[in-house]
């Protein structure tokens, strides 16, 4: 289910996204929500960290390094080795 949001603005800069998004062939509230989603998405750092998990997860899989390894690393770190 979506729901709406009001915004306001100038007419000058409403005037500018819907010749915008005319040109793109979008509607200005496809416009608005990818906005949002790109505004939520580059300042969730929650999101960023099991992204950033993620990659490094592909990244140590592809060279063979399994939870023992990364266990027995976080011991010889903690220990001072």
């Amino acid at each position: 289910m979506t729901t709406q949001m009001m915004v306001r603005m100038d007419p000058e800069l409403k005037a500018k996204v819907m010749s915008i998004a005319k040109t793109e062939g979008k509607s200005v509230s496809e416009v608005v929500r990818e906005l949002l989603s790109d505004y939520v998405r580059d300042r969730d750092i929650g999101a960023y960290v099991d992204h950033l998990w993620g990659r490094i997860g592909g990244k140590l899989r592809a060279r063979g390094v399994g939870p023992k390894e990364i266990q027995r690393a976080i011991k010889e770190t903690r220990a001072g080795k």
